[in-house]
């Protein structure tokens, strides 16, 4: 069955391309979150704290941004199909669900409530709609309930990463497709990790000064918390705040701040963003790199903790930076080594010898295509140390459906579809590619899983003539080559091909060589059944097109034997009407005058219809091909 138009292929190019793209927007909305920690700053002249309104607002519509991709991949998921865990398998992969009621129960159980939290514009609801209500010593609050939002949205947007990337290493290998994109990728994963850091280095910085001036202010007679915030009603002197939470220390390491002091004397006050998001970034990158041991932390428990966190950090994403650059760069894994290596002597051949480029493309292109669809791995030479019932039992798993896709093989017993399991061969081809050519003998029948082929045919290169026609999953070709396996008295001359076959996309199927057919045909004489044939003459595409022709030459006879009736039907008219007008017409030569219209109305009539005769017989002799040869199924061998 063909699978719906609405339903992605989770292996198709299309989705794997998208998945690319949905696990970047992820990264890079993590990094757009980050921006909202920056919100917070302080107001030196007046030691009060206050947001960032602006800041707010535009990260909030980056967010925005970003979420649309995240919606995307909702509603692609929704779409996108799924291997079914059963026994009927296709190659050793599953066969595609495309139901979209199953597709729809299967994400609403695995990822969708992860999807929906990573989803929910809750940073921009807060920001346009709550933000403004809050003032005085509710900025504190606001503060304290963005930081828990964009926390509390960090787990499941960054659980979905995970699952996402596999995913694409799963069905591409890679992320990237070549070395230097992949580098480059894996160093965009460590600056945004550095970002990020750096941004929760600045907003841990505010809250610890924050909660110096409110245990400064209720160690202090009058002093007012709401006078600790911009735009507070309330009045009061906070220049002890100063003294008591300095900042000016010189100490080697800061008894109040710690690790947070650098922020604190250079960019905590700075009306700048710039400033700070490049201070903060290249703080967190400095300090990733050398897995935070340049931190003097102070005794405050959640500061140590945070270094342990930079620390570990560190160690781990530079662990997978030089890891992952690695592979991309040298191929540490064997196999990708050695395909590596594999492809590197293959541009180096072609551009030995010289070959255009177009067909340099199209050698790269099948090796991508074929690693996508068997994961490197060499099915034949896994099977043929094998023992022989095992191969066959694994042939047939991976075989069996796909041999009762084809009409002609869907009612045969187990013994036939185990002996043509045991001999058929995967194949694959990319777009453009030529499968067989008019006239070329003809060496295996070629069975189609996916993708679409079209068959063309000129009748032997006949001027005038050109029939084509499109093949898809279920249909084959190479037919000629089964008339001569069933042909008892046919020779060791394989036939030649009536049709040329050409790709007109990715496509996967199944080959059967001469000899494999000739054997399975002489081992089991039920093939030449009258059924078989029958079938066999309905989906031979040889046979449809000498059928369409057979029956427009035909028609074109019978509308030139009908012309010609026509032609006598009025020439007999037309002398009856002269001889009536000359026995009753008193004037002789009103009736010569008479004979002569008519003589020359036949003659006309019958020079147009010659003219026409002739041409429907050139028509017909173009339409009319040869039928195709049948062998005697009757005859001894």
């Amino acid at each position: 069955m063909k699978p719906s138009a609405r339903v992605l292929d989770p292996r198709g190019p299309f989705l794997q391309k998208w998945n690319k793209i949905f696990v970047i927007s992820c990264l890079v909305s993590v990094s757009v979150d980050s921006l909202f920690f920056y919100a917070p700053a302080i107001d030196g002249d007046n030691s009060c704290l206050y947001l960032d309104d602006n800041l707010q607002k535009i990260a909030s519509i980056l967010r925005s941004l970003t979420d649309i991709f995240y919606l995307l991949r909702v509603i692609f998921q929704f779409r996108t199909g799924f291997a079914a865990p059963s026994s009927s398998r296709a190659f050793g992969r599953g066969v595609l669900v495309d139901d979209m009621l199953a597709i729809a129960k299967r994400y609403l159980s695995t990822y969708f409530l992860i999807d929906i939290l990573a989803i929910l514009p809750l940073p921009q609801v807060f920001v346009w709609l709550v933000r403004p209500r809050l003032q005085g010593s509710k900025v504190m609050t606001a503060k304290n309930v963005l930081m828990f939002i964009i926390l509390f949205q960090y787990v499941p947007r960054l659980t979905r990463i995970i699952p996402l990337y596999l995913e694409i290493t799963r069905s591409a290998g890679t992320v990237m497709d070549t070395a230097w994109p992949g580098a480059a990728f894996n160093l965009l994963v460590y600056i945004l990790a550095s970002h990020v850091l750096g941004a929760l280095w600045y907003i841990l910085a505010i809250q610890r000064e924050d909660t110096c001036w409110r245990e400064a202010c209720n160690s202090q007679d009058g002093c007012d918390l709401a006078t600790l915030y911009c735009g507070s009603t309330a009045f009061g002197n906070n220049t002890f705040l100063q003294d008591a939470c300095s900042t000016n220390g010189g100490a080697d390491v800061d008894p109040i701040f710690g690790i947070y002091l650098p922020v604190l004397q250079n960019v905590s006050q700075s009306t700048g963003f710039f400033e700070k998001l490049f201070y903060c970034f290249w703080w967190g990158l400095q300090n990733l790199c050398s897995y935070g041991q340049n931190l003097k932390t102070s005794t405050y428990i959640w500061e140590n903790l945070f270094a342990v966190f930079v620390s570990m950090s560190g160690l781990v994403l530079f662990a997978l930076l030089i890891g992952n650059v690695q592979t991309y760069l040298q191929s540490a894994s064997g196999y990708i080594e050695e395909m590596r290596v594999i492809r590197r002597d293959t541009e180096q051949w072609m551009a030995y010898r010289l070959l255009p480029e177009h067909i340099k493309q199209r050698i790269l292109r099948h090796d991508q295509y074929r690693w996508q669809e068997t994961q490197g791995v060499d099915e034949e030479g896994l099977l043929i140390n094998l023992p022989k019932d095992l191969r066959r039992d694994i042939k047939r798993h991976l075989c069996l459906s796909l041999l009762m896709r084809v009409p002609m093989f869907e009612n045969m017993d187990d013994q036939l579809l185990d002996t043509m399991c045991d001999r058929v061969k995967p194949m694959l081809y990319t777009e453009g590619s030529c499968i067989i050519r008019e006239g070329d003998p003809v060496n295996e029948m070629f069975f189609i899983m996916r993708g679409r082929l079209e068959s063309m045919t000129t009748d032997g290169g006949r001027t005038g003539f050109f029939n084509s026609n499109v093949l898809q999953g279920g249909d084959f070709c190479g037919e000629e080559l089964l008339t001569w396996a069933l042909d008892p008295a046919s020779g060791s001359n394989l036939p030649s091909s009536t049709r040329t076959v050409k790709t007109l996309s990715e496509l996967e199927g199944f080959a059967l060589r001469a000899h494999h057919l000739k054997f399975v045909a002489n081992q089991y004489r039920r093939l030449h059944s009258k059924q078989l044939r029958h079938t066999f003459r309905f989906y031979s595409q040889q046979w449809r097109t000498w059928a369409a022709c057979f029956i427009q030459a035909a028609w074109h006879r019978y509308c030139r034997r009908k012309l010609e009736d026509n032609l006598h039907e009025k020439e007999r008219m037309f002398q009856a009407a002269i001889v009536t007008d000359a026995s009753s017409s008193p004037s002789l030569g009103a009736a010569l005058y008479a004979a002569h219209f008519a003589s020359n109305m036949v003659r006309i009539l019958r020079r147009n219809a010659a003219r026409k005769g002739r041409l429907l017989e050139r028509v017909s002799s173009r339409l009319l091909l040869q039928k195709p040869a049948e062998p005697n199924f009757f005859a001894e061998e």
